[in-house]
């Protein structure tokens, strides 16, 4: 078996599932999850989630995308809080993930992606007719048509 050499190892490397760049993020979510969970004990962070992490090639920083519930100044205070533990949270990750020469600095974003779900179903819900869409759709054998 050849190794792989110049170009196509250079385009391999951070690519796949299951290289080491993916595996590290989702170590730290993983890690940042729990550290949430079980030992911050800033109430601003309690109803808040890890949904993904995305490490730069070189693991000098991730961009850390928290999920959180409240109003927005709630969301907005939850973000703050974890980027005022940012130190806290690095020297955790130091003791616990013995495979990082060195930690990567963590940059704390709202994932919106949750919000915005939620208002797109709202919106499909003022969209909807009185009786809802079972009762547009007739005898309820809609899509049954040939063709």
């Amino acid at each position: 078996m050849r190794a792989r050499t110049g170009a196509a190892s250079a385009r391999h490397a951070g690519t796949g599932r299951g290289s080491r760049l993916d595996r590290v993020a989702e170590q730290l979510r993983q890690e940042l999850s729990r550290l949430m969970l079980t030992e911050m004990k800033d109430e601003r962070v309690r109803f808040a989630t890890v949904s993904q992490v995305k490490a730069s090639p070189d693991l000098r920083s991730a961009r850390v995308l928290v999920s959180a519930t409240g109003t927005d100044s709630q969301r907005q205070a939850c973000v703050v809080a974890l980027r005022h533990a940012e130190g806290y949270l690095r020297g955790e990750l130091g003791h616990r993930l013995e495979n990082l020469k060195t930690v990567p600095h963590l940059h704390f974003e709202l994932d919106e992606s949750i919000a915005y779900s939620v208002r797109i179903g709202r919106m499909l819900d003022d969209l909807a007719p009185p009786g809802g869409w079972q009762e547009e759709a007739g005898d309820g054998n809609a899509g049954e048509g040939t063709l």
